[in-house]
């Protein structure tokens, strides 16, 4: 029996048939080189079987010969596999996925149950249970350098941290940060927890059993105060991850290749922009 196709893709928690078989991938790993459990289920009998296979490196399907082929990571827990059947044809393409590098955080310490209750009193509002298990193990975290999740408009930076109780110092508190970055914007149904490059990091402060991280947009903050201006803004929230140690497993430090290209403009067209046609202003 030959599989049907050359090449297949495997995604994070799920299965990829070729005909003689199924393909799954129990982890993946970029440290010193990258390497993927692929697990291979026969369909016609036989026991299944898994291989720790280095980018590149090959393993058996029945009688035929696999390759890894590819890694491409959306995040720590999202990511597809690609393998290919190896034929006396075969063209090694280069890999060109995206390899996750996970978030370098340094916590500020850790909190106390009790510090923990004081903190919801002040705050007069019960933390989601994600968020407050994440602060009170790291009572906040500062990035080492400048993170991002792909695709989201907003970097935090070491001077922009994710907020933890610090009262000692103000911009880095999350009850400080509630005063200066929700309560002009938000109702107290939210929390703020990071004032990053691009907007806001939030949780919901009223929705039992809402775990998720939202991003607010700095375009949108912007306009009137008051209970109807808020609702539209909130109206416009952007989740980001369902949980904050999924937000931490979404984070990556931010490199060159992540910002768009520089355009140089030559002085005539910056020039001839500010006139019309007729060469007047």
């Amino acid at each position: 029996m030959r599989s049907f196709t050359h090449l297949a893709t495997v995604r994070n928690n799920t299965t990829t048939s070729v005909g003689l078989a199924r393909f799954a991938v129990g982890w993946v790993d970029v440290g010193s080189s990258v390497r993927a459990e692929i697990i291979v289920m026969p369909v016609a009998g036989g026991d299944d079987s898994a291989h720790e296979v280095t980018l590149g490196g090959t393993f058996p399907v029945g009688e035929e010969t696999w390759r890894f082929a590819d890694l491409d990571m959306a995040s720590a827990d999202e990511w597809e596999v690609t393998v290919r059947r190896v034929d006396e044809n075969e063209v090694l393409d280069p890999p060109t996925g995206r390899l996750w590098r996970p978030a370098r955080l340094r916590a500020y310490g850790q909190l106390e149950e009790a510090q923990l209750q004081a903190l919801e009193a002040a705050l007069g509002a019960r933390l989601p249970a994600s968020y407050r298990d994440w602060l009170g193990r790291t009572n906040g975290a500062q990035p080492e350098t400048e993170h991002h999740i792909p695709g989201v408009p907003f970097t935090l930076l070491p001077e922009r941290p994710l907020f933890g109780v610090h009262p000692e110092r103000p911009p880095i508190d999350l009850a400080h940060g509630q005063r200066v970055h929700r309560d002009p914007w938000l109702s107290p149904d939210w929390l703020v927890i990071a004032n990053p490059s691009g907007g806001l990091l939030v949780v919901s402060a009223s929705r039992r059993g809402d775990e998720s991280v939202y991003f607010v947009h700095e375009l949108d903050l912007v306009g009137p105060a008051g209970p109807a201006a808020s609702a539209g803004r909130e109206r416009s929230l952007a989740e980001v991850a369902g949980s904050m140690w999924e937000l931490i497993g979404r984070l990556t430090p931010t490199d060159e290749a992540d910002h768009p290209a520089a355009r140089l403009v030559p002085p005539t067209a910056v020039s001839n922009s500010s006139h019309d046609e007729g060469g007047q202003k």
